[in-house]
């Protein structure tokens, strides 16, 4: 019998004694229920004691539900497993929704920092334009579906992500003739990959299980991943946000102790070659085991809940929570010319052109350590991750097995260290906030940031010389490697400083040392103003466009960001990138070169829902 129909049936006898018998006196009589009157008769006694069991089974039901809310508020991580072991409790309805939506007009001044078509940093307009404009937007959905208290099935979609406005009119390929001149277009077509756009109107990000049961969480599918403050892993789930980490992983969440949570993990971070063998809608098989690329993750974490860190800081206590994230990843083989071709599938079943085993013999190890300390008026945070481990062979071309040269099959040493630290102090009843952060990216003697290492350089082989902005860090031939070590750690992308200097002319941060000093004041209750300074400069100077200065650029910027409680964001930055003698040119007279300082004035309208 389910434990509904047994509380069903004792409701049933309790109400039935209650009607039928009158309790005990408790010092004063209590007058016995009334007895149905003739007119009323049997019938009705059994309509009022269903009356009455109806109404204790809804109540205990009630009473079920808010025990089950609280112990899944207690045995549960509700948005992002390392943040907390819950957010809130559950909602019991079926379905959720949760999401933002964005829309960001922006204008850049002078990117091409004055330097000549073949030298610039990033893509610059037509002859001598200076001026950049326009527009995007995205539609982020983050649908759950709740099968009951302790199953649901989480989503997320972008719809329309960084679509450029008016980049899709409906004259991008007018062969049915109806227009010769693009100037009479008025109206814009979905955006299709590989026809009008490079991206689908609708992308999904995240489709995963969750399952909470009495000794942890088990989670399973594709999903985003964040730690710390976002130097290895960051979601990209803030409405300013454009990049975002997208795991593939069953990972299990327990909690041995009170506020500390051990999370192993199992990623799927490249499966190499696969097939269907039995058409486009039969399972598909991974080829071979060879070229798998994986990752064994464990993460232990002491947090406390944001609800917790609310209360403590209002008492006063101060609040330490801290964690280690260590991964370890394999790859024996790669399967060469996999990614260089559409997916297309082949006679055999197999998908995308032919490939060639490779062998990789690549072990990756890669330890992160995250502690955030903070009391009412002050925090402290910090986080520290490195790259460590050995590439066994660097070759990496698609070629026959007949023509691949075993001259080109070097090893490679990884050695890679960055990491960032904050520090706000607030005053004035929390209205003013001052902040200072630090930050370094460990950087590689190879000529080129490294930013974008799949980039070739201008050398023999692809490889860089001084002068080039990107490129791999590392040289070999056939006679060997005059440098077997890649050595530029690379935050992610998603970890943000500034507006200019690495956001959009480098790209990430990399070979680098930083110091940001932030200002920030609540004018009123949704109203911020704020205002930064970034200094930034190489580790090495040969891996500048210069080749021989370390100093990069100096950038400030000011803004103002409007929030209202139902959702609605407003936002607008203006930065202004002041280059220094590292971002000066190679042999083309460092000494007179005057480069020109860069603007950018960006703005934001959203809703979050």
């Amino acid at each position: 019998m389910s434990s509904n129909a047994l509380l069903a049936v004792l409701l049933v006898a309790s109400a039935t004694a209650t009607a039928q018998t009158p309790e005990p006196s408790s010092g004063s009589p209590t007058p016995a229920p009334a007895s149905p009157t003739p007119a009323e008769g049997s019938d009705a006694l059994e309509e009022r004691i269903r009356q009455e069991v109806d109404k204790r089974v809804t109540a205990a039901k009630q009473e079920m539900r808010e025990e089950i809310r609280a112990q899944t508020a207690t045995n549960s991580v509700g948005a992002e497993w390392q943040q907390e072991w819950v957010a809130e409790k559950r909602k019991l309805e079926l379905f959720q929704l949760d999401g933002f939506f964005r829309l960001r007009p922006n204008l850049y001044y002078q990117f091409d920092l004055g330097k000549a078509p073949d030298r610039r940093l990033f893509p610059s307009p037509r002859g001598n334009e200076k001026t950049q404009s326009g527009a995007d937007m995205r539609l982020r959905l983050e649908p759950t579906f709740n099968i009951s208290e302790d199953v649901r099935i989480k989503t997320q979609f972008d719809v329309l992500s960084n679509v450029l406005l008016g980049s899709t009119p409906s004259t991008s390929f007018p062969s049915d003739g109806y227009r010769l001149f693009d100037v009479f277009n008025d109206g814009q077509s979905a955006p299709a990959s590989a026809l009008n756009a490079l991206q689908d109107s609708i992308a999904v990000r995240e489709v995963y299980g969750e399952v909470s049961t009495p000794v942890g969480l088990l989670r399973f599918g594709r999903m985003t991943a964040n730690w710390g403050l976002g130097v290895l892993r960051a979601d990209g789930n803030c409405i300013e946000c454009d990049y975002g980490d997208v795991v593939d992983r069953v990972m299990f969440v327990a909690e041995p102790l009170k506020g500390f949570y051990v999370t192993p993990m199992f990623e799927f971070n490249g499966e190499g070659r696969y097939a269907y063998p039995n058409g486009t809608q039969s399972q598909p098989v991974d080829l071979s085991n060879a070229d798998d690329s994986h990752s064994f993750v464990l993460a232990a974490a002491r947090r406390d809940t944001p609800q917790e860190v609310k209360a403590k800081l209002e008492n006063n206590q101060g609040v330490l929570n801290y964690g280690v994230h260590f991964s370890w990843r394999t790859q024996r083989y790669t399967s060469e010319g996999l990614t260089s071709g559409p997916a297309v599938l082949n006679p055999d079943g197999s998908v995308g052109p032919s490939s060639t085993y490779i062998q990789r013999n690549a072990s990756i190890y890669i330890p992160d350590v995250w502690l955030r300390y903070e009391e009412r008026n002050f925090r402290v945070e910090f986080e520290v991750a490195a790259y460590l481990g050995k590439i066994g062979s660097r070759y990496n071309a698609p070629q026959a097995p007949s023509a691949v040269d075993l001259t080109q099959n070097q090893s490679l040493t990884v050695a890679q260290f960055g990491g960032a630290a904050v520090g706000e102090y607030r005053v004035l009843n929390g209205k003013l906030n001052l902040q200072l952060e630090l930050g370094f990216a460990t950087g590689d003697r190879a000529p080129g940031f490294g930013a974008y290492p799949g980039r070739p350089g201008s050398k023999a082989g692809g490889f860089t010389q001084p002068g080039d902005v990107d490129g791999p860090q590392f040289s070999c031939d056939n006679g060997g490697c005059a440098d077997s070590a890649i050595r530029n750690f690379r935050f992610n992308r998603a970890y943000r400083v500034d507006n200019i200097l690495w956001r959009e002319l480098i790209g990430t941060l990399t070979d680098t040392v930083y110091a940001k000093p932030t200002l920030r004041y609540t004018l009123t209750q949704g109203l911020d103003l704020f205002g930064s300074a970034i200094y930034s400069q190489a580790i090495y100077a040969e891996s500048t466009p210069s080749f021989t200065n370390k100093p990069l650029g100096i950038e400030t910027s000011l803004g103002a960001k409007y929030e209202t409680e139902d959702g609605f964001v407003a936002r607008v930055d203006w930065a202004v990138l002041f280059p220094l003698s590292g971002l000066q040119d190679y042999n083309t007279g460092l000494q007179t070169q005057t480069l020109s300082t860069a603007h950018a004035v960006r703005g934001t309208v959203g809703i979050r829902f």
